[in-house]
């Protein structure tokens, strides 16, 4: 195991974590200037200066002592890097939380930033993209570290990694077993021969896609900092927002038809726009994933819309209208696209519809969006080749003597994708009940089971809102230090799939061999 090497990489994280740091003070600074900011800013300006230095001391110190010739990156060292990356880059990315609620003299002492275990839950929810938050008055929060809650987000949509291996030559050779492990989804075969050259092209198509999600937002009437935090939110398929209300805020069909385009969009594999950006269509009409992601995602809306029709809808905002046909259609369209993709943003309080539209939208969450997408769940291409699995399983229980391939989009299902798959998929139920288990035995047997569920399976799936005391209008804030941090450890084997995090607690794995 060449340690130093994955200490050298890790210390170039954290210089690159604290020199944005130094940005956010700047741009604190300015804000400070305004008279209504200037307690709140100062204090959020003084945190991010001392993380920077912290973190960049930390890190070019490390990054020193481990200089050296041996650049050698194999497959335990990329699973290793991979899973310190998240988890110490989680570390410092709470420490301005922290400081800023040390410094700010008018924080409440029931702020939850004054506790250390909330600053990392709220920081490595946001790296996961999973949208949790453990904040009620979000809107009072200094718009520094509001932008650094989305800026989290944004970073960790596309993965941390896969931007480190664009930007750090270094890495060599090894720079594409990294991308491997961090890239969610079954299929990771790359759209360039370089690995670096293929990070810097989905990079590329994500800052397009975000700077398009950020002039909807601006045209519909966000003002440019909402805008950008919520582009930011939207692309990443976070879901933190600058306000309580979430997106229902605003109450505008406007930013609604805006968010759910970019969400939708968000859930679909980045190689078909890189196809697309190069004027090859076929792949986009040949794609059996993107097929069943669009037809999934309307049978649900249109599932759970007859029985939403005539029903009051109360808003996240409190207010409430009349479930007509149009109305249905916005809110529900809204739920499914938010929810299916893990984005959780909120225009209606969904936790208050009836009882088996909350089990579909629940079932939504399991599947997640497409592989090579930044949406969640167990995603699309292994719900679909589980699916076919078990038709050609029932198939052989009454023609035995049939030996039939079992294919996707023209291309045989070998043995070890089925294994793969089956493999996940009994980790990711067998998580989400560990996890559920773990957070009502943490909370005294007093947590709703409904809630311990929910938010188990919200967490592992990069969602974000639940149901029962952790549904759209509520937070994580109330839970016990020990259940956000499960939950905490939820968002990160739900964001990394698992093995890339589990492996590393195997004692073959720092044998070798």
């Amino acid at each position: 195991m060449n340690f130093r090497f994955v200490a050298n990489q890790l210390g170039l994280l954290l210089v690159a974590i604290s020199a944005g740091f130094v940005g956010l003070a700047i741009f604190g600074f300015v804000e400070s200037r305004i008279p209504a900011l200037a307690g709140s800013e100062r204090a959020a300006v003084l945190a991010f200066l001392i993380s920077a230095a912290v973190g960049g001391i930390a890190g070019a110190g490390i990054w020193l002592a481990t200089r050296g010739p041996n650049k050698r990156l194999g497959r335990r060292e990329a699973l290793l890097l991979v899973g310190l990356t998240w988890l110490v880059g989680g570390t410092l990315a709470a420490l301005p939380y922290r400081l800023w609620a040390a410094f700010h003299a008018d924080v409440a002492p029931d702020q939850p930033f004054r506790r250390f275990v909330d600053c990392w839950f709220e920081s490595v929810s946001g790296l996961t993209t999973t949208g949790a938050t453990v904040l009620s008055n979000i809107q009072d929060l200094p718009p520094s570290l509001l932008l650094w809650r989305s800026i989290t987000h944004w970073l960790g949509g596309l993965g941390i990694v896969v931007l480190f291996v664009a930007v750090l030559p270094s890495l060599g050779t090894g720079g594409k077993k990294l991308f491997r492990v961090e890239s969610a989804g079954p299929r990771h075969e790359g759209v360039k021969p370089q690995i670096s050259e293929t990070s810097r092209s989905l990079w590329l198509i994500y800052l397009a896609l975000t700077a398009a999600c950020f002039l909807g937002y601006l045209i519909f009437g966000m003002s440019w900092f909402d805008a950008l935090c919520h582009a930011f939110s939207t692309l990443s398929t976070g879901g933190l927002s600058t306000r309580d209300a979430s997106i229902g805020f605003y109450q505008s069909v406007g930013i609604d038809t805006v968010a759910i385009l970019f969400m939708a969009a968000a859930g679909v594999n980045f190689n078909l726009y890189y196809h697309i950006s190069h004027g090859r269509w076929r792949p986009l009409w040949n794609d059996v994933e993107l097929r069943v992601y669009l037809i999934t995602k309307m049978v649900v809306l249109v599932v759970i819309a007859i029985p939403l029709v005539g029903h009051t809808i109360v808003l996240t905002t409190g207010e409430m209208v009349d479930g007509t046909p149009l109305n249905v259609l916005r809110h529900a369209g809204f739920a499914v696209a938010a929810l299916h993709t893990g984005t959780g943003f909120g225009t209606a309080d969904f936790a208050l519809w009836p009882a088996f539209v909350q089990m579909t939208l629940i079932g939504g969450m399991f599947i997640g969006g497409c592989a090579g997408s930044t949406a969640g769940g167990i995603k699309v291409i292994r719900f679909w080749v589980a699916l076919k699995v078990m038709a050609s399983e029932l198939e052989k229980a009454f023609r035995p003597d049939v030996v039939r391939p079992v294919k996707l989009g023209g291309s045989t299902i070998d043995a070890e994708m089925k294994l793969s798959v089956l493999a996940f998929l009994i980790g990711f139920v067998v998580m989400f009940i560990l996890g559920a288990m773990a957070v009502h035995l943490a909370e005294g047997g007093d947590s709703p089971l409904l809630t311990s569920m929910t938010a188990s399976l919200s967490c592992i799936s990069n969602v974000g809102p639940g149901l029962g005391l952790v549904g759209p209008t509520a937070n994580y804030g109330w839970m016990t230090p020990t259940s956000k941090i499960v939950l905490s450890l939820l968002m990160v084997l739900g964001r990394l799939e698992f093995f890339a995090i589990v492996v590393l607690f195997t004692p073959r794995f720092w044998r070798g061999g």
